[in-house]
């Protein structure tokens, strides 16, 4: 069995796609935030949980 980094790219994927959605429940731009989250991954996910807009 091949254990090679496939399983990373669809968690990764998988955690954008909840950014998008938390992003989008908070007021934001889901596609944005799905496109920052495919770069930084969980910081996207502690900034958009921490960050408050005012």
């Amino acid at each position: 069995m091949n254990n090679g980094s496939g399983g990373y790219v669809v968690g990764w994927g998988t955690l954008a796609l909840i950014n998008a959605g938390l992003a989008q429940g908070k007021n934001r731009s889901g596609l944005n935030w799905f496109l920052i989250s495919l770069l930084i991954g969980p910081l996207a996910t502690l900034f958009i949980v921490v960050w408050d807009r005012k």
